[in-house]
């Protein structure tokens, strides 16, 4: 009596589930993520373009890299 109604319900949620999984997979293998890793030095040279700090700290900071 239940076996019904609750096949309705675990059906489409094993769909889902198999769609989010398939889509997940395909997404990690198109690429297209953040690309390669940047060095300290381009993190250091991106801060100080956008003027998170002054030329002496950008010297002294690229210095002690």
């Amino acid at each position: 009596m239940w076996g019904g109604p609750l096949w309705m319900l675990v059906w489409p949620a094993i769909l889902v589930a198999f769609i989010v999984t398939v889509v997940h997979w395909l997404g990690e293998k198109g690429g297209g993520g953040e690309g390669p890793p940047r060095s300290a030095r381009d993190i250091l040279d991106q801060r100080f373009a956008r003027g998170e700090f002054d030329r002496e700290k950008y010297v002294k900071r690229k210095q002690n890299s």
